[in-house]
């Protein structure tokens, strides 16, 4: 891990797929990869994480997938965010903004 990368929090993961899926329908390795963008490099999602956090996902019915083709013509499952996964994400997003605020505030205390 570089210096630049960090762990993400317990809690967290779930948050960021939702997130890489809000922007659209996306594979896995497109979904980490879109995790490593947008964190501009801080987070990177390997494999052993981001498939069992898919398949739960999918469980919860916060999201969806199909079988299509990849960028290189290779078989890929495409994921999609669902109506109840926009509302995890917005229940986690707000969660996770007050979480913010309480640690910012308990920094900035004399």
């Amino acid at each position: 891990m570089s210096p630049e990368q960090t762990n993400l929090l317990q809690g967290t993961l779930d948050m960021v797929i939702l997130k890489a899926l809000r922007l659209g329908e996306m594979h896995g390795l497109g979904i980490s990869r879109r995790i490593e963008q947008i964190s501009q490099g801080t987070f990177v999602v390997k494999s052993g994480s981001l498939f069992p956090a898919l398949r739960r996902m999918q469980e919860e019915g916060w999201i969806s997938s199909a079988w299509g083709e990849s960028e290189t013509n290779r078989r890929a499952k495409y994921y999609r965010l669902t109506k109840a996964g926009v509302k995890q994400l917005e229940e986690e997003t707000a969660k996770w903004e007050r979480i913010v605020l309480g640690i910012s505030r308990t920094l900035e205390a004399s």
